[in-house]
C-alpha cells in the first residue's frame, strides 16, 4: 500500500484549464500519504480507525512504488477480487454521525507542536488543511479525469453500455473537481505563502464556502451511483475491464472505484474538523478570529445540507420503493407523500372465523389497506381501500377472542384490525395517532389564517351524530343469530343477513329494503335498515311488527357485558340446543339478579332459554373436569362446561347467590363480571 497512487502518468491524464497536473501541486507519493490521514481510509475505517500510515512497510509494499505505476496485473486474476458496495446502512450511519456530530474530535488545548515546529499552531492546522486538499483535488482528478473519462472513451467506442450510465454514476463530479482545483486550493496556496502578511483564512472560506452546497447534488445521488455501478460491474465485460485495470494500478491505491466515490461525501465533515481546531488554536485578539467563526459557521451550513440531502434521498428512495410493490397506482404516487409506518397485519373479518392477512402502508395523509396478490408479477399488493388521514379515528378494541385487536374508523371504511403482539398493536395506534394530530394541526392553523386574529363570529355547531357521514364498525356475522331489528332467526334460505351500510347492524332483507344517500360513499344510495332509513331521510314509514309487546326472552344481550352480573360464552352440555349450538351466550343481568339467559350469540336481542335460579343447586359435573357444574332442582338439570376453571368458579358463585335469594343493592356493589 506504499506510494498512494497520486501520481497520474501522461498516459492518463487529461489536460485542464490551468493545467492542474499533479506535478503541479508539488506532491510526491510518500508526501501525501504522509500528509493526508482520513482521505484513503475504507469506508470500515473512514469514522476514526487508524490511517493507511500506521500499517506496517512490508517488501510487498516497497515493490508497489515501479516507475510504471499504470502496468495492471492480468484482468483474470483482477476480477477474482470481490467488489465491495457501500450499504445503505453505512450511509444512513453517515448521515447519523453528521447530524450528532459524534465523528468531531476535542482538540487539546495543552498540546503544543514538537521541538522542530516553530511556527504557529493555527499555522500548523492552515496547513494541515492545504496539504488534505491537494491530496482531495488529486483524488478528484482521479474521479473526473480517469475513471470517468476512461469509461466515457470506452462507451463511445465500443457502445457496449450507455454514455448516459457513466454520466448518472458520475454525478456533477467534474464540478466539483474544477471548483477544488481551479478556485479553493489556489486560493489557500496563495494564503499559505503569503501568511507573513495576511495571517488569515476565514474570509476566504466565506468566499467559497456557499459553493459546497452543490456537494447535495452529489451525496443525493452517491446511493443511486452505486447501484448503478455494481449492475453494470456484473452486466459488461468492457465496462469491468476499464473499471478494474484503473482499480488494480499504483494511483489508484488498490482501492475499489466505489471507495474513491466516497471521497467527496466524507470531504464536508473534514473541513469543518479542521476549521474547529483552527479556531480553538487561535490567540483570543487573532484579526482572523470572528471571520474564522463564521466561516465555521458556515461550513457547519453546509454539513447540514448534505445531511439533509442524505435524509431527502433516504426518504424518496424508501418511497419508490412502497409504490414498486403497489403497483404505481396514478392516484397513489405522490413524491411530496411521508411514509410513517408499513407492514402486515391480520384483518378480523365480520363474515369469516379466522384473520385474514393483510397488509398496511400508512402516509402523512392517508392510510392504504392493502391484500396481497395471487400472481405477484411487479406489485406485490393491491390496494383495497384508501382511507384518508382527515376524520379517522383510532381505538383498541376488547376482544377476548382476538387479542391485541385494534379499530381504525375512516370516513371511506371501518377496519377491524389485529397485531401479532401487544407492543405491535400499540406501534401501530401511535402512528395512526401522530398522523391523525398532524392533520388536525394543520387544519387548525389553515381555519386560523382565514379567520383572521378575531376568529369566526359564529360558533360551528357541534356534529353529535355521525350516522351516514362516516363508515361505521359492522357487527360480526358470527355474533347475532336473529335479526337485530325484527329479532326474527336467520337460516341459510329465506332470511339470510345483512349489513345496513349506516350503523352495520346485521338484519334481514325486509329490515333492510331501504335505500338512502350516504355522504361517506359520495352521496351514493346504499342499503340500510328501517330505522337508519327514518332517521337519514326524514320519511316515516309503517312499523309493522315493530308495535308487538316484547315478549319475557327478549331482553337484549347486546347490553349484558356492561349491566350484568356475570357473562361469558358456557357449553350447555345434554341439551337439544348444544346439537346445534358448540356454546352459548350466558348472562345473569344485574336488573335481573335471579334469572340465568341463554343466548345464541352475544348481540342477540332475544334469549332461546331463560332459567330461574331461585332454589337450584350447584354441584359438580360427573365427568370429573373441574369446568363443569350442574343445576338441580325437583328433576330438573342443566349441565354446563366453562371454557377455565377460573371462569367456572365465578359462575358457581354468582349461581349459588341467586339461588339463595341474594340481589345486588346498589350499581356500584362488588360483583362476579367477567
Amino acid at each position: 500500500m506504499s506510494g498512494m497512487g497520486l501520481l497520474v502518468p501522461s498516459a492518463y491524464t487529461r489536460p485542464c484549464d490551468q493545467g492542474n497536473h499533479l506535478s503541479s501541486l508539488g506532491l510526491s507519493v510518500l508526501d501525501i500519504k504522509r500528509k493526508d490521514s482520513l482521505a484513503w481510509r475504507t469506508p470500515g475505517e473512514a469514522l476514526g480507525s487508524h490511517s493507511l500510515e500506521d500499517q506496517p512497510h512490508s517488501p510487498e509494499h516497497q515493490l508497489s512504488l515501479s516507475p510504471e505505476p499504470w502496468e495492471a496485473p492480468p484482468v483474470k486474476e483482477a476480477l477474482k477480487s470481490e467488489f465491495r458496495p457501500v450499504s445503505r446502512t453505512y450511509l444512513s450511519s453517515l448521515k447519523n454521525k453528521l447530524s450528532s456530530g459524534a465523528w468531531r474530535r476535542s482538540c487539546q488545548p495543552g498540546v503544543s507542536p514538537g521541538p522542530e515546529t516553530q511556527e504557529p499552531e493555527e499555522k500548523r492546522v492552515v496547513r494541515e488543511l492545504l496539504e488534505t486538499e491537494q491530496a482531495y483535488v488529486a483524488r478528484l482528478h482521479l474521479l473526473d479525469q480517469v475513471f470517468f473519462q476512461e469509461l466515457l472513451r470506452e462507451a463511445g467506442r465500443s457502445k457496449a453500455f450507455p454514455e448516459d450510465v457513466v454520466k448518472l454514476i458520475f454525478s456533477n463530479i467534474s464540478s466539483i473537481y474544477r471548483f477544488h482545483a481551479q478556485f479553493f486550493l489556489p486560493e489557500l496556496q496563495r494564503r499559505v505563502d503569503d501568511w507573513a502578511a495576511t495571517p488569515r483564512i476565514g474570509d476566504v472560506i466565506q468566499k467559497l464556502a456557499p459553493f459546497l452546497k452543490m456537494y447535495s447534488e452529489y451525496v443525493k445521488n452517491f446511493e443511486r451511483a452505486a447501484e448503478l455501478l455494481a449492475t453494470w460491474m456484473d452486466k459488461s465485460q468492457p465496462f469491468q475491464e476499464v473499471v478494474t485495470r484503473i482499480q488494480c494500478s499504483e494511483a489508484s491505491g488498490s482501492l475499489t472505484l466505489q471507495h474513491h466515490m466516497l471521497e467527496p461525501v466524507q470531504r464536508i465533515p473534514r473541513y469543518e474538523l479542521l476549521l474547529k481546531e483552527y479556531v480553538q488554536k487561535l490567540p483570543a485578539q487573532a484579526p482572523d478570529l470572528e471571520d474564522a467563526q463564521r466561516a465555521l459557521d458556515m461550513i457547519f451550513s453546509a454539513a447540514q445540507h448534505s445531511n439533509a440531502a442524505i435524509a431527502e434521498m433516504e426518504r424518496l428512495q424508501g418511497l419508490w420503493d412502497v409504490y414498486q410493490r403497489l403497483g404505481l397506482e396514478d392516484d397513489i404516487v405522490d413524491p411530496s407523500n411521508t411514509l410513517l409506518r408499513e407492514g402486515p397485519v391480520l384483518k378480523i373479518s365480520f363474515r369469516r372465523s379466522d384473520p385474514m392477512e393483510r397488509y398496511l402502508v400508512l402516509f402523512n395523509n392517508m392510510l392504504l389497506y392493502c391484500v396481497p396478490r395471487v400472481l405477484q408479477v411487479g406489485a406485490q399488493f393491491q390496494v383495497r381501500t384508501r382511507i384518508d388521514v382527515a376524520g379517522m379515528k383510532v381505538r383498541e378494541l376488547t376482544d377476548a377472542e382476538f387479542p391485541h385487536s385494534f379499530l381504525v374508523s375512516g370516513k371511506q371504511r371501518t377496519l377491524e384490525l389485529q397485531a401479532r403482539s401487544r407492543d405491535e398493536m400499540v406501534s401501530w395506534m401511535q402512528a395512526c395517532q401522530a398522523a391523525i394530530d398532524q392533520v388536525e394541526k394543520r387544519s387548525e392553523t389553515f381555519k386560523a389564517a382565514v379567520q383572521g386574529p378575531q376568529g369566526d363570529t359564529q360558533e360551528p355547531k357541534p356534529q353529535v351524530e355521525e350516522l351516514g357521514l362516516r363508515a361505521p364498525q359492522w357487527v360480526r356475522d358470527k355474533m347475532v343469530t336473529m335479526c337485530m331489528r325484527c329479532q326474527e332467526p336467520f337460516n341459510a334460505l329465506t332470511r339470510r343477513r345483512h349489513h345496513c351500510r349506516a350503523c352495520g347492524y346485521v338484519v334481514c332483507a325486509k329490515c333492510s329494503d331501504y335505500r338512502a344517500e350516504l355522504k361517506y360513499d359520495s352521496n351514493r344510495p346504499n342499503r340500510v335498515c328501517l330505522t337508519c332509513y327514518t332517521f337519514l331521510t326524514g320519511n316515516v314509514l309503517p312499523q309493522g311488527k315493530e308495535d308487538k309487546r316484547r315478549g319475557i326472552l327478549e331482553k337484549e344481550a347486546s347490553a349484558a357485558p356492561d349491566q350484568s352480573l356475570v357473562c361469558s360464552f358456557l357449553q350447555l352440555i345434554g341439551d337439544k340446543c348444544s346439537r346445534s349450538l358448540p356454546r352459548s351466550w350466558c348472562v345473569i343481568p344485574r336488573d335481573d339478579p335471579l334469572v340465568l339467559y341463554v343466548y345464541a350469540a352475544p348481540q342477540d336481542t332475544k334469549a332461546h332459554t331463560s332459567i330461574p335460579l331461585l332454589g337450584y343447586q350447584v354441584i359438580s359435573g360427573p365427568q370429573g373436569d373441574p369446568r363443569v357444574f350442574q343445576l338441580q332442582q325437583s328433576g330438573q338439570q342443566y349441565t354446563f362446561k366453562a371454557e377455565s376453571v377460573e371462569l367456572q368458579g365465578r359462575w358457581v358463585t354468582a349461581i349459588k347467590r341467586a339461588a339463595s335469594g341474594w340481589t345486588p343493592e346498589g350499581p356500584d356493589e362488588e360483583d362476579v363480571s367477567d
